[in-house]
């Protein structure tokens, strides 16, 4: 879990409810809520496999069990009846999906499962001040991210009433969260916390190239870029394009995409499929020829990592790059 809003985000949530807001009993929403399990579930093992493999490359880590969890004060109230038919939600907070071969999976919890505590402490109470709506989860996903990485958690589930305690193996992984959007842009972001990623990339793409785009977002965060810029005193906007701006953004997005390329061979995939990603999908994601010009283009992102790539060491054990160090040096 890593400090991550694993799980339906705020922006799902409320987008289920507008699309969706008759009946607890409708069919047409449980199958919503059905298909957007299975797009946090997508997402949450690719998230769970590039930072638990990356973990040495992040400053900052958190326990990763490999699930996504939710809220049930994420939903409408009219959608309430509904969530609980589908998700189970006994308590505040349920598991929504669990990445197969994780710790979590490893350790009994399954979809479905209530959570009640997690080391002894109640979980999911919320926090005062905050949208009632996620309140919840964020109290949740802060708890469990606030423990010590790299030692077991106790967790007690409840499923139909009974209890049940599980341990789930140490699991470290780098500290970032994770959300998918509803909208019909393709839009991916981080900002040093949060890495977002559009549904459209699940509904076009296969997992692999999804984890092109995750990567991409991901090394933003470990590269601490957020941070860097404003340190920086980058202009955006309109300004964000030219002269120093535009080269310092440039900078990033170089190094995004050589470093997701490392994060993808680390976690045990093709480093070649970045390649091939932004040489059949860049138009896509980059807009051709009204792509802004704070990102290079997608031939050129492709050619730079073939040329990148025919350097990685062979095989697939892990290796820190050079690269990973810049993320203590201010940008110029």
């Amino acid at each position: 879990m890593v400090g991550m809003r694993y799980g339906i985000s705020w922006a799902i949530a409320a987008a289920v409810a507008v699309a969706a807001p008759a009946v607890a009993a409708d069919p047409d929403t449980a199958a919503t809520f059905d298909a957007l399990r299975q797009v946090d579930g997508r997402m949450a093992a690719i998230a769970y496999r590039l930072t638990t493999a990356n973990a040495p490359l992040c400053r900052s880590l958190a326990p990763t069990p490999g699930w996504a969890i939710h809220s049930l004060g994420q939903y409408d109230p009219a959608l309430r009846d509904q969530a609980r038919a589908s998700f189970g939600f006994e308590t505040p907070i349920a598991v929504e999906a669990v990445v197969p071969g994780s710790a979590a999976a490893k350790a009994g919890v399954r979809a479905g499962d209530s959570i009640v505590s997690v080391d002894g402490r109640p979980i999911g109470s919320g926090a005062p001040g905050k949208d009632a709506s996620s309140a919840a989860r964020d109290a949740a996903v802060e708890q469990i991210a606030g423990l010590t990485a790299d030692r077991p958690l106790a967790v007690e589930l409840m499923r139909e009433g009974r209890t049940r305690t599980v341990t789930i193996p140490a699991s470290p992984g780098c500290r970032s969260a994770f959300e998918v959007l509803l909208g019909p842009g393709m839009t991916a972001s981080a900002d040093g916390r949060i890495v977002q990623i559009g549904v459209r990339f699940f509904e076009r793409y296969t997992d692999d190239e999804v984890a092109v785009v995750v990567a991409h977002e991901l090394s933003h965060n470990i590269l601490r870029h957020a941070a860097r810029l404003e340190a920086a005193g980058v202009k955006r906007g309109l300004l964000s394009e030219v002269g120093r701006n535009g080269r310092l953004f440039r900078l990033t997005e170089d190094q995004a995409d050589l470093l997701g390329a490392y994060l993808l061979r680390n976690a045990g995939y093709d480093s070649q499929i970045a390649v091939r990603f932004w040489r059949e999908h860049g138009g896509d994601v980059d807009g051709g020829l009204f792509r802004s010009r704070t990102h290079p283009s997608s031939s050129a992102r492709a050619k730079a990592l073939e040329t990148a790539i025919a350097t990685m060491p062979a095989g697939h054990g892990f290796y820190a790059p050079p690269l990973a160090a810049e993320a203590d040096r201010p940008l110029q």
